[in-house]
């Protein structure tokens, strides 16, 4: 009988082939079968680097039914890595599940680090990262993206998120609205040819985008600062809404980037009308 095999978790680039390293190749090119997120896309990867080990789609829509099936594999002797279509399996993409199962049934997982949009983004940011957390994509839902910044006010560490192009700008504003204007950096594109980091307030950076139309792939950095406390929202809300006065946006177009923060609009324009001087 022969010995079990190993689930080797292996990152791809997310960009840039030349990142794919001489140890994820040979990794690639011994195991028994590569377990891909996109047999498409890992295909063409594999192309590249000149291996023809057999492919099997491993996705979240058949990620609970293919994992069991997998690990019985991995039990009578197989090896098997897991791959996602770029970056590290298992983080915002589907493997976690196949690594508890084959870690429960005495299986040894080994990771061949490398390519990673969050650890990329934050090299290059700029911003603290002595204390970071990684949000993946916010919610869809404008209400369950308010709660989930709200819940982020005063965490005091760099935050980063993942998000689409046609959603980007808006989200930035709202960041900019909850979490008082804060620095970020935004990267797009990262590792390839026309790779941007976009740097400075949220609100800027989202007025930025919106002139120039955001393309390709997003990852946000945030920094958020103790200071971003609910107990000082309010005075936090109204000082940014002088700013944006100062800078000269209208009224209706402040009250619509703080609209997160439950701000009434009518207190927006009070305080737009103080500061103009027109009462």
């Amino acid at each position: 009988m022969r010995p079990p095999g190993r689930l080797f978790v292996v990152a791809t680039p997310i960009g840039n082939l030349g990142d794919l390293t001489p140890r994820a190749v040979e990794t690639l090119r011994s195991a028994d079968v590569v377990a891909a997120e996109d047999t498409r896309v890992t295909r063409r990867l594999l192309a590249h680097a000149d291996v023809h080990t057999r492919l099997v789609s491993y996705r979240d829509a058949n990620e609970a039914k293919l994992a069991p099936e997998l690990v019985r594999r991995m039990s009578e002797g197989e090896s098997i890595a897991l791959v996602t279509d770029a970056g590290t399996p298992a983080v915002s993409d589907p493997g976690y599940r196949l690594v508890r199962a084959a870690a429960e049934a005495g299986i040894e997982v080994v990771t061949i680090p490398g390519p990673s949009a969050v650890i990329a983004l934050l090299s290059i940011a700029g911003l603290p990262t002595d204390r970071f957390s990684f949000e993946g994509f916010p919610p869809t839902s404008r209400g369950a993206r308010s709660a989930l910044l709200a819940a982020l006010r005063g965490a005091d560490r760099t935050v980063v998120f993942y998000e689409s192009p046609r959603r980007v700008v808006a989200f930035l504003r709202e960041i900019a609205a909850a979490l008082s204007d804060p620095e970020i950096a935004v990267g797009r594109e990262l590792t390839k040819l026309h790779e941007e980091v976009l740097r400075g307030r949220a609100s800027e950076v989202a007025d930025r985008l919106a002139a120039k139309g955001p393309r390709g792939e997003l990852a946000i950095a945030v920094y958020v600062t103790a200071a971003a406390r609910d107990v000082e929202g309010e005075n936090e809300s109204e000082e940014m809404i002088r700013r944006l006065t100062t800078e000269g946006l209208s009224a209706r177009d402040i009250a619509e980037r703080v609209k997160p923060l439950g701000i009434p609009r009518r207190r927006v324009y009070e305080i737009v009308a103080a500061v103009r001087g027109e009462r």
